[in-house]
């Protein structure tokens, strides 16, 4: 039975609805008059009185008389590159071989904040540091590297116990950096380049968080959020008891939180966590992208706050979009992968609702947070869980198993992008014959935890010859006064999500909405499903590895971090997953040569742009080029657009922005074609502009040489 007190408070069993107002076309200069017009209180720009009086009674009701400069925490935060190979390079996601990546959409960020309790001298008490990094997952191979460069610096400042890092899940992002051999298939085996550049970009921002410490008031607030968001596996969600049902009745999780963070009155930082997949950019897409959360993040940080990331000081806001309960949570409102290569506008429209989604919130005064900061985490290894039967629902107790991909896997999320022919979600009569009269009948401990899961591949049984998945993951819970988030290393369904929040509310006392799942933390085990939605053996059920009493497993280790937290109890951390650092299976070919074709040299202009544009038309420049392999151009730039104004030539755009695209190609053996393309945005300031291309040929011997490449001036006109 559920606790009252955890349950919605309005009579619908809904959060209450915030309003969404989205623009139909509109770009920077639009979008900063439409929100001021409708009260926004827009990052970097002052609070109006109305909002400090707002503001005013949740102060007092803390007891705080602090003057200006005051907060109740020590924040800091913190924005790094964390980019990756662009070219070359399988993508992370859709587990497609041709999805091989070929250049830039825009550049993927992580978004650091530290935030410390504040001890009566000013000084910081116990710390959280939360990391939201566009990235398709975060592997125990970023974790455990990112966790020693912060020891190394910091000491144990920083530790696996309170610092939480989390992925959005674009599934635009490159691959190659997981120390398990599943997640590098696509991608022929592991991208040192990648990795570091994923682990360099999250120790960075981290560091730049920490650099930031500086007094703050936090507060949170709820909306919702509709159409950016569609269950894509209801038949299996349908399964659920009536009171799941009834909490989520259009079978989506609509709550938009906004954790804020001000300072003096205006807003530096926000995160916001929605439930959605980061899948706006098709399966044929060949760019790596931020997706839609990314733009959310980009839209409010550089074209309504106009942040400069190449300026080399800190955006005045830093805002991430962080993944909740978004297993089953579809962004395609039709339930139809996306059709064309590069679906820019709907991933822009989606992911401008959810800024939306959370921007309207600041209208509100939220509800201030006090109480300090507090964290846990322990390893588990779920291939052995003996699950209570308080957890398992059923009043009995059972076990977890070794990791076994089901046939429905295999056959993938057809409404986000199909994996495997052969395969399908639901019944595989050969899949189900195998698993039946061969599989478990070797094992009957299979059998009582996958059943009746379609076993497709025992990869339990591989990872006693190569590691490829992992079996002992992190399980963490982080609190920021009375805001709870648990940390699961996987994609977590809406209802199963439904079941750890009132797990962990229970045991806390907390309200249910003050209690989020974190998803896509620390490490990778693919989904977790409730054991309803698990025996329809959808995608999400048969990848969830470790059989149906996965989700109780997790739950029981969930309350055992509550009620050590509740209490004030150390938990000792548990058999840590092991390093496998040492020798990762890398079969890319290196970059050998870059020579231009014969008469061209390095950064000649091969197509040179019209001489003239007007705004929404897309310019387009041809350099012969050079690998983009040879200098990821991490906390750079591959391309910058100029405009000329008082004697100089001035950057308005780079390859971070979302009105670029950087493509390259072979042209021949060793030559290569980079093509740049910037869409002049609404509002662009008419002048004389030109656009620059930044390289590094690799010669036969020796290291990389930087070139670049610049086209003949061009008008845009108003």
């Amino acid at each position: 039975m559920s606790d009252p007190r955890t349950q919605r408070r309005t009579p619908s069993g809904r959060a209450p609805d915030i309003p969404i107002h989205m623009p139909g076309s509109s770009r920077r200069g639009v979008l900063r008059t439409a929100a001021a017009a409708a009260g926004l209180g827009l990052a970097g720009l002052p609070r109006t009185a109305a909002h400090a009086a707002e503001d005013a009674p949740a102060s007092a009701a803390s007891g705080r008389t602090d003057g200006a400069g005051a907060g109740s925490y020590l924040v800091g935060r913190g924005i790094a590159d964390a980019t990756g190979e662009v070219t070359e390079v399988g993508m992370m996601g859709y587990g497609r071989t041709d999805q091989q990546a070929r250049g830039l959409h825009n550049r993927l960020r992580a978004r650091a904040f530290v935030i410390a309790d504040r001890t009566p001298d000013g000084s910081a008490g116990e710390r959280v540091a939360l990391v939201v990094v566009d990235s398709p997952m975060i592997f125990s191979s970023v974790h455990q590297a990112v966790l020693r460069a912060l020891e190394e610096r910091y000491g144990g400042l920083y530790n696996a116990r309170n610092t939480m890092i989390t992925a959005t899940h674009t599934h635009a992002g490159p691959g190659g950096y997981s120390h398990h051999l599943l997640y590098n298939i696509t991608t022929l085996g592991f991208h040192a380049k990648t990795f570091d550049a994923v682990v360099h970009g999250i120790t960075e921002a981290v560091g730049r968080a920490h650099a930031d410490l500086a007094p703050s008031e936090l507060s949170f607030s709820r909306g919702e959020l509709h159409g950016a968001s569609v269950n894509r596996s209801r038949a299996a969600f349908e399964r659920n008891p009536a009171d799941v049902k009834a909490h989520f009745p259009d079978a989506i999780d609509p709550l938009t939180t906004l954790l804020r963070i001000e300072r003096q009155g205006r807003l530096v930082g926000a995160v916001n966590w929605f439930a959605t997949h980061c899948t706006s950019m098709s399966g044929d897409n060949r760019l790596i992208s931020a997706d839609n959360k990314g733009y959310a993040a980009y839209h409010w940080e550089r074209e309504v706050a106009g942040a400069d990331y190449l300026a080399g000081t800190a955006p005045e806001v830093i805002t991430a979009f962080a993944q909740t309960n978004a297993g089953d949570m579809s962004p395609n409102p039709d339930l139809e992968p996306p059709t064309t290569p590069e679906d820019f506008e709907s991933t822009r429209a989606n992911g401008l609702r959810q800024y939306e989604a959370a921007a309207r919130q600041l209208d509100r005064p939220g509800t201030r947070l006090s109480g300090g900061v507090d964290s846990r985490l322990v390893y588990v290894d779920l291939s052995e869980v003996t699950v209570e039967p308080e957890f398992t629902g059923d009043g009995r107790v059972h076990r977890t198993a070794k990791p076994a991909v089901g046939a429905a896997m295999a056959a993938g999320s057809t409404e986000d992008g199909p994996a495997f022919p052969g395969f399908s979600e639901g019944e595989n009569p050969f899949w189900d014959a195998i698993s039946h009269s061969v599989i478990y009948t070797v094992s009957p401990e299979l059998r009582d935890a996958h059943a009746p899961k379609a076993i497709a591949v025992p990869i339990g049984e591989m990872n006693r010859i190569y590691p490829w998945v992992q079996e002992t993951v992190p399980v963490q819970l982080v609190r920021i006064g009375r805001l709870y988030l648990i940390g699961v290393p996987g994609e977590v369904t809406i209802a199963a999500g439904l079941r750890l929040r009132r797990t962990v509310a229970q045991v806390t006392g907390a309200d249910l909405d003050d209690v989020l799942v974190a998803g896509y933390a620390n490490s990778y085990f693919h989904y977790l499903t409730t054991p309803e939605e698990y025996d329809a053996q959808h995608y999400e059920g048969g990848s969830t590895l470790f059989g149906r009493w996965q989700l109780p497993a997790v739950q029981q280790v969930s309350a055992e971090l509550a009620r050590a937290m509740r209490e004030g109890r150390a938990l000792p951390t548990g058999p840590e997953p092991p390093d496998l650092s040492a020798a990762p299976l890398a079969l890319q070919p290196p970059i050998v040569l870059d020579a231009p074709r014969i008469g061209r040299s390095f950064g000649d202009v091969l197509s040179q742009p019209r001489e003239g544009y007007r705004a929404g038309e897309r310019v387009s420049a041809v350099f012969a080029g050079a690998h983009p392999g040879n200098d990821l151009h991490r906390g750079s730039t591959y391309l910058r657009v100029e405009r000329y104004e008082d004697g100089a030539w001035r950057t308005v755009a780079d390859d971070g922005d979302w009105s670029t695209a950087f493509r390259w190609e072979r042209d021949g053996i060793a030559a290569s074609k980079v093509t740049v393309t910037w869409d002049v945005p609404s509002g662009a300031v008419p002048g004389r502009y030109r656009v620059r291309y930044h390289g590094d040929a690799k010669p036969l011997v020796g290291g990389a040489r930087s070139f670049s490449g610049t086209t003949r001036a061009f008008a845009v006109l108003a």
